[in-house]
């Protein structure tokens, strides 16, 4: 259905306006306002959508108003890639086992990585940018073949590596495109690796007031290189709680959160998804990308134009 736009300043009794409650967006044709549910409920009450507190009163009234009621046909649950399935049911079968440990410090560094490869420098990284995240090429071990990415937790231990593979073609069933750190059992101790506990370059931001979230390490990489320093990643199109409440412990209450996913329809659920748990608790802005684009695909002055710088 469509209807008038509450703040139109147009004609009142014009259809204007169309909501898609379904997948939370919304759009006036007669002056092109848009944007998600949260800010339309914010205009409804009179308040300020780019506003963080006025965005946040909307968001806890819509939360009051329709998070907990029952009955009546919900929407069916966006589903969620086996990969991500099978982590958080891993996740939830460690808890409270004293003999597992999850992301332990490593106490060795790979030693000989090639910085100066053509995967990265072809892809428009500098050497500084490579040096700084300690990326490079590994002709040897469980790595080999791959760009080796350093992987830290909160505190900035290292705590694993992950490897980009850089032939394209070798790409399959047994060879993906991203391998992470496995279980490994060490003095009677196992000890598992998770990348839902944690986010890529967390450690490098402290106490921003607008701090982005992307979905991929090469992300980070771009925007980090482009002057954007308050960046992290998921790690993938999909963020756990953990993942939340450690972005909302790193953005102060009148901070700000902005959402930068893929043009896809995976980063649309991360959008969508991180946006629900994030909203009633900081000023939280999906910034979209044109369909198939990602971070990566985007101009340093066309990013520095849509994105805080800090």
């Amino acid at each position: 259905m469509v209807y008038p736009l509450p703040t139109h300043e147009g004609k009142r009794q014009s259809p204007s306006v169309s909501a898609n409650v379904g997948r939370g967006i919304w759009q006036c044709f007669g002056c092109g306002a848009s944007g998600n549910l949260i800010e339309f409920a914010a205009r409804m009450e009179g308040l300020k959508p780019d506003n963080p507190d006025d965005f946040r009163k909307a968001a806890l009234l819509l939360h009051k108003t329709f998070g907990g009621r029952d009955g009546g046909e919900r929407e069916k649950p966006k589903a969620i890639p086996k990969e991500e399935r099978l982590e958080r049911s891993a996740e939830e079968d460690l808890e409270g086992d004293p003999s597992v440990v999850v992301n332990a410090p490593l106490d060795f560094e790979l030693q000989r990585l090639e910085q100066d490869h053509p995967y990265l420098r072809e892809r428009g990284f500098t050497l500084e940018t490579i040096k700084a995240f300690g990326l490079g090429y590994c002709h040897r071990g469980l790595m080999k073949g791959r760009i080796a990415i350093p992987l830290h937790d909160k505190e900035g231990a290292l705590i694993g590596y992950a490897g980009r593979i850089v032939d394209e073609k070798a790409i399959g069933k047994d060879t993906p495109r991203y391998l992470f750190p496995g279980s490994r059992e060490r003095n009677g101790t196992r000890h598992e690796f998770r990348k839902s506990a944690f986010l890529y370059n967390g450690f490098r931001v402290w106490n921003p007031s607008q701090l982005v979230v992307v979905e991929s390490f090469t992300a980070v990489w771009w925007l980090t290189q482009a002057w954007i320093m308050n960046v992290v990643a998921l790690m993938g199109a999909s963020c756990s709680e953990t993942q939340a409440g450690l972005l909302r412990d790193l953005v102060p209450e009148d901070g700000s959160i902005w959402l930068f996913p893929d043009g896809d329809k995976a980063g649309e659920r991360m959008a969508e998804e991180t946006l629900a748990m994030l909203a009633p608790y900081r000023f939280v802005r999906w910034v979209k990308l044109e369909e198939g684009k990602q971070p990566t695909d985007v101009a340093r002055e066309d990013l520095l134009a849509r994105l805080p710088v800090a």
